[in-house]
């Protein structure tokens, strides 16, 4: 049976990290993401440090959901490429160090296979991946620029465990894919799943982030989909709304927990 463990994407909430981890305890959730790039950087990250922020989790009754660490660029350009990947790599060791397994990031573009780049990239990941099976933390690549089947194939080119999913559905529907069918393929490797919510809106004519259960997104088949690969990992909610965020994102808390009422 699919357990709800609710994360909260700290960043949505529009405050300094202290006072979001304690907001994040006050409306429920269980677990937050954090950003390693602006919130808590692996550079910072000293043995005093990481013990001081687990103690500060413990009295909020937090932990780790996942780690976002963005790049400029994808793992399939070599400007910068190798600095990219130690800096990945650092992240995903400062996750584990906080108790936490996934670290997310857009991985780029995926090329074509067999091409320069196409090489290029699957010798990053694999570089990424080794990595995680030493330390004990995943890369987890956002949905959204690709679609379900390319991800997919990318996945089953790597060795087994090189890359998971970080699972938007708002992100596939922003780029015009199937959030279900993509669900269908990457169900097996999500390792977390972004609760965002997304509906065209005919008067802008794009589509826009919404409320969840507002939107387009079908939840129960998402879920239902979730549930039968056995997935544990957690809901993390995230809005990007810029007005009364604390309130929306209290909201799409509370949507999460009817679901599974």
């Amino acid at each position: 049976m699919l357990k709800l463990k609710k994360a909260i994407n700290l960043e949505s909430l529009h405050q300094p990290l202290k006072t979001a981890l304690a907001t994040a305890s006050a409306i429920g959730a269980d677990g937050i993401e954090i950003n390693g790039r602006t919130q808590l950087r692996p550079s910072e990250m000293s043995r005093t440090a990481v013990r001081h922020f687990q103690k500060t989790l413990a009295d909020f009754n937090l932990k780790v959901a996942s780690v976002q660490f963005p790049t400029r660029r994808g793992y399939a350009v070599t400007e910068s490429l190798e600095q990219r990947i130690e800096a990945t790599k650092a992240a995903m060791t400062m996750a584990y160090d906080l108790g936490c397994t996934v670290v997310v990031n857009e991985i780029g573009r995926i090329p074509e296979p067999n091409s320069p780049d196409w090489n290029t990239l699957t010798q990053a990941l694999y570089d990424i991946g080794n990595h995680g099976h030493r330390c004990g933390a995943q890369l987890a690549a956002r949905t959204g620029i690709e679609g379900g089947q390319s991800l997919q194939h990318l996945i089953t080119q790597l060795p087994v465990g090189s890359l998971a999913v970080d699972f938007d559905p708002a992100g596939l529907l922003f780029h015009n894919y199937s959030v279900g069918e993509a669900m269908k393929l990457l169900a097996p490797y999500v390792a977390n799943f972004r609760a965002r919510d997304a509906v065209e809106d005919l008067s802008q004519g794009k589509r826009i982030e919404v409320q969840l259960g507002r939107g387009s997104v079908d939840w129960a088949q998402l879920l239902g989909l979730l549930e039968e690969k056995d997935y544990n990992g957690y809901l993390t909610v995230q809005r990007d709304a810029e007005t009364d965020a604390v309130q929306q994102c209290v909201e799409s808390l509370e949507y999460l927990t009817q679901l599974f009422s």
